[in-house]
């Protein structure tokens, strides 16, 4: 089923949270670090809820495992790389016409809470996941 959110429905999840490799200096690549997803999903409420099935919308705990697992077994130098290859993956494997992707890492700057990107990308405008 594609998930088009033709109406402006959305599903959001925040502040998924996991560890990996990410960065470019020389400790950075030793070391795992925290990285914090927000995404935002297009899908139709309205459907979903006059069927109430989870087929009818964008299973979401599905979609926190696999950005969960993707992210921990991932070894990038930069956040847009993670967050591209990250939007890429959601767009294929969950038929999303976009993604919205905020990814962070908190504390990468001193007297900064957090440092990231975001990101929109759309499966007519993607590539094949790497």
């Amino acid at each position: 089923m594609s998930h088009t959110g033709l109406s402006g429905d959305r599903i959001f999840l925040r502040g998924l949270t996991a560890e990996c490799i990410i960065g470019f200096i020389d400790w950075e690549r030793r070391v795992k670090q925290t990285v914090v997803v927000d995404l935002e999903l297009p899908v139709d409420c309205a459907r979903a809820a006059s069927t109430d099935e989870v087929t009818e919308t964008v299973d979401y705990k599905r979609v926190a495992k696999r950005v969960l697992a993707y992210i921990e077994a991932s070894e990038f130098k930069l956040v847009e790389t993670l967050a591209q290859r990250l939007a890429e993956l959601l767009l294929a494997e969950f038929a999303l016409d976009w993604v919205r992707l905020s990814l962070s890492k908190p504390g990468a700057i001193r007297s900064s809470r957090d440092v990231g990107v975001t990101i929109e990308r759309r499966r007519a405008d993607s590539a094949a996941p790497r």
